[in-house]
């Protein structure tokens, strides 16, 4: 669908312009950065020998081009808590929506970014799922997804074209009719305004233009930064519908921000990542043991391997929840505690993110020679009992 392709057209229609002052700055610069990789990509591709006549060409191209006028917007007032005074979001799940994303068309970005919002503000993301531009599959499982959990976003199926049903499908989901949205109209013709191709639209070019503010009756419309025209729509005060782009998906979510009741602080986990050479099987029986022991105390244990490394083991817990209930599981237990126990019993180190994605990209060594042991790692003959006894406090 046209709304999901990263076209650079479809960037300039929906993105502001170059100038726009930034309000988010924690997001939006990560979007910033993202943009000019892009670019830097797309011009290093596209480039080759160019001829000192062809680069002053250019360069009198560039300067005789008017610099876009800079366009904002006022935000909306924060709404009332939709799930009630006090209350704040526990669940969430995501609905991608595109038949470009279940025929390899398109890499999905968007889920594992929602996954990172969840995960750095305390939301237990229970559901991902992927379906087709089908208003049926659309109408189904919106309808599921609101019933069970407290944070719903649908990405892609909001552009011009005719497969772009996600706001038609959702509104006979939850029985409302479309209407045109006069101030979200009003906002695109005001980005636009400047842009060559906007004088030029027939009737049928303008109405496809105006399906992009077509929302459900009873939807709340949210906009959620200065720099953008497109809001995010919300129905039943848990069902958030985003644009597919990448880029503005996460713009938006993490604009959405204030909007929304996310859990307190103390609700958002730690996650600390100790990395071994020993094979998955070695630690096994000790993890196992290690997870029995934490589970009273809201901490999950997780072994990843790579493929001819190691593995890296994964501590998941909150460390500041008040009222956690110590008395009744023996005692607060701290993550750092854990993980220097963990160090010691699987013969490892803490790794922080950046070494962990650094570890990941670095190709596989595949040798059939069995590696050295080291001073300080156990005979593979040890027993497997062994390690489940040290794993107790």
């Amino acid at each position: 669908m046209s709304i999901f392709r990263s076209s650079i057209a479809h960037l300039r229609l929906l993105l502001p312009t170059p100038h726009s002052r930034i309000l988010h700055t924690a997001s939006l610069s990560t979007v910033s950065r993202a943009l000019k990789i892009n670019c830097a990509r797309a011009m290093s591709n596209n480039s080759g020998p160019t001829s000192p006549n062809a680069a002053s060409s250019s360069a009198a191209i560039t300067s005789s081009t008017p610099p876009q006028p800079q366009v904002m917007f006022p935000v909306s007032p924060i709404p009332p808590n939709p799930l009630g005074e006090g209350k704040y979001i526990k669940t969430a799940a995501a609905l991608i929506i595109g038949d470009e994303i279940l025929n390899g068309k398109t890499l999905d970005r968007n889920s594992h970014c929602f996954a990172q919002y969840c995960f750095e503000q305390g939301i237990d993301l229970k559901r991902i799922e992927v379906i087709a531009d089908n208003e049926e599959e659309i109408i189904e499982a919106s309808r599921r997804l609101v019933n069970r959990y407290d944070f719903v976003v649908t990405s892609g199926g909001i552009g011009p074209t005719h497969d772009d049903i996600t706001y038609e499908s959702l509104a006979k989901a939850f029985n409302q009719k479309l209407v045109h949205n006069d101030e979200t109209i009003r906002r695109m013709r005001e980005m636009n305004r400047h842009r060559k191709w906007i004088g030029t639209q027939n009737a049928q070019q303008l109405a496809a233009t105006n399906r992009m503010a077509l929302f459900p009756e009873n939807a709340e419309v949210i906009y959620v930064g200065e720099d953008i025209w497109v809001p995010v729509v919300r129905l039943e005060g848990k069902l958030c519908i985003f644009p597919g782009i990448p880029a503005l998906f996460q713009k938006m979510l993490y604009g959405l921000t204030s909007f929304i009741p996310l859990p307190p602080k103390y609700e958002r986990p730690l996650r600390i990542q100790i990395f071994t050479e020993r094979p998955e099987s070695m630690i096994a029986p000790y993890l196992t043991a290690l997870q029995e022991r934490l589970k009273p105390h809201r901490i999950q244990v997780g072994s990843y391997p790579v493929l001819y490394k190691g593995v890296f083991v994964s501590l998941i817990g909150r460390d500041l929840n008040p009222g956690d209930g110590d008395s009744k599981s023996g005692g607060k237990i701290w993550l750092a505690e854990v993980a220097k126990e963990v160090e010691e019993e699987i013969g490892g180190k803490v790794v922080s993110e950046e070494e962990v994605a650094a570890q990941k990209m670095q190709p596989p060594v595949l040798d059939s020679a069995p590696p050295e042991k080291k001073a300080d790692e156990p005979p593979e003959t040890s027993n497997a009992d062994d390690q489940v006894e040290k794993a107790k406090y």
